[in-house]
């Protein structure tokens, strides 16, 4: 049995990273266009990283996590959604505070420290999203 459960769980994390990939270009392309406008890093990571977690919590429910459902009747779980915020509002934390860290301390280039970070947060999200959120 720990070989099927072993499996379903890897395919549950090939599931959230393909919702993940669509995330982050969402992701991606409004932090490139903020950045090319001239915002500064904080707030493009802010406003590109929330865009990619709209989308990441309809897609997460409804296909990477949709096994995991509490039975809720409406298919709406407030407290779901609160977790998820939360999550995601540590998650982005921790985004801010490392791409600083890459650009201002280190000098790596904006976007390669995006992509570096974003390795980061991947497992962060996939492990608080299975066991917390869904």
């Amino acid at each position: 049995m720990p070989d099927k459960r072993w499996s379903a769980g890897f395919i549950q994390f090939l599931k959230f990273n393909a919702v993940g990939l669509l995330n982050t270009l969402i992701d991606f392309a409004v932090f490139t266009l903020l950045h090319s406008l001239g915002m500064i890093n904080t707030p493009a990571q802010i406003i590109s990283y929330s865009a990619g977690t709209a989308n990441s919590f309809f897609w997460n429910k409804k296909v990477t996590f949709r096994d995991r459902d509490k039975g809720n009747k409406e298919g709406f779980d407030r407290m779901q959604l609160v977790r998820f915020i939360v999550l995601n509002l540590l998650v982005l934390g921790i985004s801010v505070l490392l791409i600083h860290i890459l650009t201002d301390t280190l000098g790596i280039q904006v976007l390669i420290a995006k992509v570096l970070v974003t390795f980061v947060t991947v497992i962060i999200n996939f492990f608080g999203s299975r066991k917390w959120v869904f």
